[in-house]
């Protein structure tokens, strides 16, 4: 616990006080050892990222539950629903505050490959908001960064899809897409829907993990 609390940065007592709070995981432990890894090190990072920008304990709380709950991260986040996503600049220690030791060059590089990220003299602009909480809060829930940039490509193929079938129907039955603005929380909300009994469906029909030692 005092190494975590030192390479985090704060002191042994706010660390006891986040693990009262849930805010972050229990340890390993292996007898009277408890043993923290790097997603403890993130979601500190991530916490003390959020806390900087008004963010509530509270707050913090409800959303290191949102996967488990499955409620939206946006609702979690107090994110209300903007027209087109809000880009963020960042230095590269401030992205490394975000993703930790997995800011490797492969994952900068699918990152780049992606769009998420882009070079502007000495910062890095993220192309969201939104995206960037989300898949901190996904490093910080022990997802490999990696593995979320992986899955980003495969949402992004769907996405555009989508887009098109919206885009198609404005053009069908309302003769272009001067309404897209005001259509777009209609399509949103019915994606929502549609991926929210999907994922219903998934979990009820996957079998259980087995129990491991």
């Amino acid at each position: 616990m005092e190494e975590l609390a030192e390479a985090a940065g704060i002191t042994v007592r706010t660390l006891r006080f986040y693990r009262e709070r849930g805010l972050i995981p229990p340890p390993r432990r292996e007898g009277r050892i408890a043993w923290y890894g790097p997603q403890h090190l993130t979601r500190l990072r991530t916490i003390a990222a959020l806390l900087e920008r008004g963010h509530t304990l509270n707050g913090i709380a409800d959303l290191a539950t949102t996967l488990e709950s499955g409620r939206d991260m946006g609702e979690a986040l107090g994110f209300v629903e903007p027209t087109e996503e809000e880009p963020v600049r960042l230095t590269p220690e401030e992205l490394a505050d975000h993703f930790g030791d997995q800011v490797t060059p492969d994952n900068f590089a699918a990152a780049l490959e992606l769009g998420y990220l882009a070079a502007d003299g000495e910062e890095i602009v993220h192309i969201s908001r939104r995206l960037l909480a989300v898949s901190s809060a996904l490093v910080g829930e022990g997802v490999p960064l990696a593995a979320v940039l992986a899955a980003a490509g495969r949402v992004r193929e769907h996405a555009d899809a989508l887009a098109d079938l919206f885009a198609e129907l404005l053009v069908t039955h309302r003769g272009g897409t001067e309404d897209a603005d005001r259509l777009r929380p209609l399509a949103k909300s019915v994606v929502d829907a549609e991926l929210s009994l999907a994922l219903d469906r998934r979990l009820r029909d996957r079998p259980a993990a087995p129990d491991t030692p």
